[in-house]
């Protein structure tokens, strides 16, 4: 770093500043999430403070579930100096639908499990209640 600006990392660095796994970052490379970065002229990748920040991005991104193609409609409007916040809001609020009806599916999910085992003995018999519903399934 200089004067708080980075000049010029390899891969093994920019994973370092942002916790993102090597491999990932090839991944998001291949898939075209991560720009191609420059080389070096001994043929190094170098990655700079804009990788650092689109890379966090992605990052924070995918922590709050947005699947890749979601991150890429959401960098596609980054990238795009013409963007607007109705545009974002577009994908955000879909998003946030597609969670709550997790949330949802999980509390149901949760409900019926905790149902079924609150019927099931735990003793040595061969019967037990989670089974059973299972089988019943």
């Amino acid at each position: 770093m200089n004067n708080g600006r980075v000049t010029s990392l390899r891969r093994v660095d920019l994973a370092r500043a942002t916790g993102c796994n090597l491999e990932t970052i090839r991944y998001y490379e291949k898939i075209g999430i991560m720009p191609d970065p420059p080389r070096s002229a001994k043929g190094y990748r170098s990655y700079d403070d804009a990788h650092v920040k689109r890379l966090k991005f992605v990052m924070r991104s995918r922590d709050l579930g947005f699947s890749l193609e979601e991150v890429r409609g959401l960098l596609g409007l980054v990238d795009d100096q013409s963007r607007t916040c109705a545009e974002v809001q577009i994908i955000a609020e879909d998003h946030l639908a597609d969670v709550r009806a997790k949330i949802a599916d999980l509390k149901r999910i949760e409900r019926v499990l905790s149902e079924t085992v609150a019927r099931c003995t735990g003793n040595a018999a061969p019967e037990c209640a989670v089974i059973d519903a299972l089988l019943d399934a």
